[in-house]
């Protein structure tokens, strides 16, 4: 049995869509299509012109690609954040939605904009947060505004990167913020799981959650729970109903910055630093509520910090941040399958499309390696700018951010 069956999926758009960050079930997986070993510039379908360089992922719903992106207000000069509308098949900007932005100090390779929307039944969400406040906004498809929540100050000194998912019927927030090893200007924050109503955007439920370092990963689920990864509560399952915390179990020591991945009766989740000591942690997840959750086993070498690892049948890809690839059968305590030094250093999370793993190194070395037991044949070349937003793929086109651009490749 293949993890995308095993696995509820985390939206309900059609597996052809990539609606969300990580795509379809979060695994990175494409599912179907084919991807060059190499390409050039001339091969683009398509490049959009946008205002400046961030990390945050598109996502595809139909025929339009959405990110976010900043912007100036042309009367007082003041910083915007933009959602942005384009059109997948030519590349136009068909709508533009800006917001007051007040810069915030951050970390030096995170963005303004560097949260993912996510689409769902004809909306798209967005979240982002300033020095005043975080927001959570829901749109509609032809950029008319639907709802909006001020979810009050929020505090981290990495700055903000929480991306919204939908995960049956309800919009889900990890607004996790720091308590511990603040600037003196800063206000310790109150971390929550929160869900909302995607029409309407009431508050179903909250569920207060250990504040520590802010952790950036997109829940996600077994089919029955939902599944979280943070530095204060470890790996946690939540009731989706009411938000009730099932189990937890406080595995990391570091903070967490890729999304939690459910693989068979397994959670996986990862933690780290900017000066090393990363880890995975595989967390077998409770049966009943008898039962107690238990870590199936650990990987301290070349495990990631920031990118989230990519998932086919068995095997699990993983992209450390100072460029190492491993591929490990997750069915069999995370033996390792093989390993290659790829070099450079990478922010963007590795995605599989049809039998090809694409990884993409920060300063825009693209790598196509075989998503399979053995990495032969691998090719790297120059995608002629730097990348930290993680591509996304649907339907024969493959959508990167690269430096300041949104570049889509015709696969097929």
């Amino acid at each position: 049995m293949s993890v995308a069956s095993a696995n509820e999926p985390a939206t309900s758009e059609p597996a052809s869509s990539w609606t969300q960050f990580h795509g379809p079930s979060s695994y990175g997986d494409a599912g179907t299509g084919t991807l060059p070993l190499t390409w050039t510039e001339d091969d683009y379908a398509w490049k959009t012109q946008l205002n400046a360089r961030h990390v945050g992922s598109p996502v595809v719903a139909g025929n339009q690609v959405f990110l976010l992106d900043t912007g100036t207000d042309p009367a007082d000069k003041s910083m915007k954040l933009d959602l942005v509308s384009i059109d997948v098949s030519t590349g136009e900007v068909l709508w533009r939605r800006s917001h007051p932005f007040e810069e915030r100090h951050r970390h030096s390779r995170n963005t303004a904009a560097s949260s993912t929307p996510v689409v769902h039944e004809g909306h798209v969400y967005f979240a982002y947060g300033d020095a005043k406040h975080a927001e959570l906004l829901a749109y509609d498809m032809k950029g008319e505004p639907v709802w909006s929540r001020d979810l009050g100050p929020w505090s981290g000194v990495h700055g903000f990167g929480a991306s919204p998912v939908v995960i049956g019927s309800k919009l889900l927030l990890f607004n996790d913020q720091q308590s511990k090893s603040l600037e003196a200007w800063q206000t310790p924050g109150k971390s929550s799981m929160l869900a909302f109503d995607p029409k309407t955007g009431e508050t179903i439920w909250e569920t207060p959650v250990t504040s520590t370092r802010p952790s950036y990963g997109v829940p996600t689920t077994d089919g029955k729970q939902l599944i979280c990864a943070s530095t204060g509560d470890g790996v946690f399952g939540l009731d989706p109903e009411n938000g009730k915390m099932l189990w937890s179990i406080k595995v990391f020591n570091k903070r967490c910055c890729s999304s939690p991945l459910v693989v068979g009766d397994l959670a996986i989740g990862t933690c780290g630093s900017g000066g090393g000591g990363n880890y995975l942690s595989a967390v077998r997840i409770p049966k009943n509520a008898s039962d107690q959750p238990t870590e199936a086993f650990r990987i301290t070498t070349a495990a990631p910090y920031v990118p989230t690892p990519a998932v086919k049948d068995n095997l699990m890809f993983l992209i450390s941040d100072n460029g190492i690839a491993t591929c490990i059968d997750w069915q069999n305590d995370g033996k390792k399958v093989w390993s290659k030094r790829l070099g450079g250093n990478f922010g963007a999370s590795p995605i599989i499309i049809g039998n090809q793993l694409l990884a993409i190194s920060l300063d825009g070395t693209a790598h196509v390696i075989p998503a399979s037991d053995s990495p032969s044949g691998a090719k790297s070349f120059d995608l002629g700018g730097p990348v930290g937003a993680t591509p996304a793929f649907t339907d024969g086109r493959l959508f990167l951010r690269i430096n300041d651009e949104l570049c889509c490749l015709k696969t097929q």
